[in-house]
């Protein structure tokens, strides 16, 4: 049967269909990519993508509500159980989005922020200076130590008491330890501030209980809705009761207008889909995965930032192979294997060549590949570093990498109803 998309436009049809099966064709390890599943999927497509909802449930600026407020309810109950949250708001259209409504309800505009600097693994919503939210806040920035990789919470605090600043952010973008959310609450806590916790990459290990939660720690808490909870893409904030008006507000009217509601329809499902013991056994062998793939790549003369990693992701610092992050991670891409290029700590090349590259093992886990795999996938990204200007045993990595893929398809559903 020739779907309407297919009829109407056969050529978006057929780049569709061939990203459909470079998806499926390829290793992607990418830490902040998964794939949803077919029941996600098809809230994301579904008819929601036609209705304006401005405001809030019951608080609505259309009619024709009674449909979308149902759905909000039921997004906002699975957010709230599952974090175990006072209060959540599903309508960020983004992880920035959300971070910058959190800014908005905790700070006034040129009040101090104070976040982890973008070259030792922050992300750029963190108060970076070619972000937005470094001109409408003076931003301070605290670092990892560039040679265990860990934070100083010695140093953090003395620029805490010097800066004083409104809200001090937490989490990270390139960051493979746990993070102390207990700590950072009690410096937040000593010098006046919000503590503003961004768990966009680490939400689904959270949820499951294979990383600590800052929900008990922080007053806001703001994550993206896909990567390792795998759902949409879109963002999303909790909080605590008292600061559930002002955190509503930011976001409506403040930041958007007409939330995506076929968007929080689908989180609303993945959100239902984390709440079962299947999404804890693929959290945890997220974590396990990724701890094969580390000490795999490191009996391969690897360097990983700080040794190792206790979550997801994998930093790797590619100076002791003499490789540019980039050159090899176009190399990979040729071998069918996804990374991307990412600075290390004290970086000193510049961030569009830098010398590290990040993994992780979120999507490679959905497919159901486990620690026997991890050893296969740490030999092939070996072999492309050896053979890096060697194309022609870059193509035959290429047919390896596409068969391992074939072993492990693309699951259409994550959990399996009973009959």
């Amino acid at each position: 049967m020739i779907t309407p998309l297919e009829q109407y436009d056969p050529q978006m049809f057929e780049l569709l269909r061939q990203e459909a099966a470079r998806q499926s064709g390829c290793i992607r390890l990418i830490p902040s990519e998964n794939y949803v599943s077919k029941a996600v999927m098809a809230a994301t497509g579904s008819c929601l993508t036609n209705k304006y909802a401005e405001g809030y449930p019951g608080k609505r600026y259309y009619e024709g509500q009674q449909i979308t407020d149902l759905v909000e309810s039921i997004a906002l109950e699975r957010a709230i159980k599952l974090f175990k949250a006072d209060h959540a708001n599903v309508q960020s259209h983004s992880g920035a989005v959300a971070n910058l409504a959190a800014y908005g309800a905790l700070a006034s505009p040129g009040e101090t922020i104070m976040g982890l600097a973008l070259p030792y693994g922050g992300h750029l919503s963190h108060g970076w200076k070619v972000s937005a939210t470094s001109k409408f806040y003076n931003s301070v920035s605290y670092e990892v130590n560039p040679e265990t990789g860990k934070f100083d919470f010695d140093k953090i605090e003395e620029l805490a008491k010097k800066h004083r600043p409104k809200v001090i952010i937490t989490g990270a973008s390139a960051y493979p330890r746990i993070i102390d959310f207990k700590t950072f609450g009690e410096i937040a806590k000593s010098v006046g501030a919000y503590h503003l916790s961004d768990i966009a990459h680490i939400s689904g290990l959270v949820v499951a209980g294979v990383h600590p939660s800052p929900v008990p720690y922080a007053d806001v808490v703001s994550t993206t809705t896909h990567k390792t909870l795998r759902g949409p893409r879109g963002g999303m904030l909790l909080c605590k009761k008292e600061l559930a008006e002002a955190i509503d507000k930011a976001v409506f009217p403040g930041l958007q207008g007409g939330p995506h509601m076929h968007t929080i329809s689908a989180l609303a499902v993945a959100l239902k889909e984390a709440d079962s013991p299947e999404f804890i056994s693929y959290a945890k062998q997220v974590v396990k995965n990724a701890k094969v793939l580390a000490e795999s790549l490191m009996e391969k003369g690897f360097k990983l930032f700080t040794g190792g990693t206790d979550n997801h992701l994998i930093l790797i610092d590619l100076r002791n192979k003499n490789i540019p992050g980039k050159k090899l991670a176009k190399a990979l891409d040729r071998a069918r294997i996804e990374t991307n290029y990412n600075t290390i700590p004290g970086d000193p090349a510049k961030p569009f060549n830098p010398n590290g590259v990040r993994i992780g093992t979120p999507a490679i886990t959905t497919r159901g590949m486990k620690e026997e795999q991890m050893k296969i996938v740490a030999s092939l990204i070996s072999r492309v570093a050896e053979n890096i200007d060697n194309e022609e045993a870059i193509s035959q990595i290429g047919k390896e990498a596409l068969l391992l893929c074939s072993e492990f398809p693309v699951p259409e559903h994550f959990i399996i109803p009973k009959k």
